[in-house]
């Protein structure tokens, strides 16, 4: 199992950087042969991004779950892109952390890696 992310303020690079597993920067990856977890920002006004969309026309066959990051200030589009990517590809939302994630949201991730290990 892979885990694949996009980043585009940082805030989930900041992230993966405390978790316990690899975690591999989806830009510039053109086919992923292997199950993966897809963790994602939100754009906009609740849309997924566009760099997100492209790899997902790709590699959705091999999506396995998604984490959303976003920022509560957004109200009902906060990690609004998972919930679309997991409605679309019926795929589980196994979590959502806001910003950069704090200590619960680390542990809370590293048990799902185990969980899908």
């Amino acid at each position: 199992m892979k885990f694949i992310y996009f980043s585009q303020t940082g805030n989930i690079k900041r992230f993966i950087q405390k978790v316990d597993v690899k975690v591999e920067d989806g830009n510039g990856m053109k086919v992923v042969d292997d199950s993966f977890v897809l963790i994602t920002y939100t754009t906009g006004f609740g849309e997924v991004p566009q760099e997100v969309i492209e790899f997902l026309k790709v590699n959705r066959a091999n999506l396995s779950g998604v984490i959303g990051s976003g920022n509560r200030n957004w109200g009902i589009n906060y990690c609004k892109a998972s919930q679309l990517i997991s409605k679309r590809f019926k795929v589980p939302v196994l979590m959502e952390f806001e910003l950069a994630g704090n200590s619960h949201d680390v542990e809370k991730f590293n048990e799902i890696v185990k969980g899908l290990k």
